[in-house]
């Protein structure tokens, strides 16, 4: 409770920078700033508390004193990520624009900061930033019809697609960067050797629809593609509770 009491605290207050140890001028913020510069460079593997006290240019236990530990600090990262989203939005959109636009400053955040996909959101930081962003997008639900709960859960469902594709595009681009290769230049090396493995009369559906899509995207998986097509069938799924939901408030 004590620990958790502390990160609210800092969530919300930060602690001022007297405490007794403290390195003049260092802030929680610098602190923050420094993990998530860290983080978007190196990815989320290498925060740890020594090595940001390592790019502050102070001891480990100093750091202690501004924050209690990793998982109060991943935290504070994200929240602060969630902070400086962009709250752009227009009320003359229809539900469907709106719910688009929240799913693209999403994931523009991810492509910014990649690591913030992986953290789990069991627990997400209850602090002002996620607070702000809660908020703008519940706002999107307007006019929909849906109840509270609905529109909460809604919202979930559109986030998690967001939060997936995120990390399948990073899975694809991490795997493009240890193969040296891009998907197109695999596949121009590997193709004759698979299309004589692929027996079109043992496969013949995964023959014919694996060479149709990899003619049209040119690589096995694209992200982009992904993203678009995924996101036309999440908004697809909400419109037709959406739509149910106007029906019966018309009778």
């Amino acid at each position: 409770m004590a620990e958790a009491r502390r990160t609210i605290d800092l969530l919300w207050f930060d602690e001022p920078a007297s405490r007794r140890g403290r390195k003049k001028g260092l802030t929680v913020a610098q602190v923050v700033d420094a993990a998530i510069t860290l983080a978007d460079d190196e990815g989320l593997d290498a925060v740890s508390m020594r090595r940001v006290a390592q790019e502050l240019g102070v001891v480990p236990m100093t750091l202690y004193t501004y924050v209690p530990d990793k998982a109060a600090l991943l935290d504070l990262m994200l929240d602060a990520v969630y902070l400086r989203m962009s709250r752009e939005g227009s009320a003359d959109a229809s539900w469907r624009e709106r719910l688009a636009a929240v799913a693209e400053d999403n994931r523009l955040l991810f492509a910014q900061h990649p690591w913030a996909a992986g953290i789990a959101q069991s627990r997400p930081p209850l602090g002002p930033g996620l607070m702000a962003k809660y908020e703008h997008e519940l706002r999107a639900f307007a006019g929909t019809g849906l109840d509270d709960v609905e529109t909460d859960s809604a919202l979930t469902f559109l986030l998690g697609f967001v939060r997936a594709s995120a990390r399948a595009a990073a899975d694809a681009q991490a795997a493009a960067e240890r193969s040296a290769r891009s998907d197109q230049e695999w596949w121009a090396e590997n193709g004759p050797l698979l299309a004589k493995v692929f027996d079109p009369a043992a496969y013949p559906t995964a023959v014919r629809v694996g060479a149709a899509a990899g003619a049209e995207l040119g690589a096995a998986f694209d992200p982009g593609h992904a993203y678009a097509f995924g996101l036309e069938r999440v908004l697809d799924g909400l419109g037709v509770l959406i739509e149910r939901r106007s029906s019966a408030a018309r009778q």
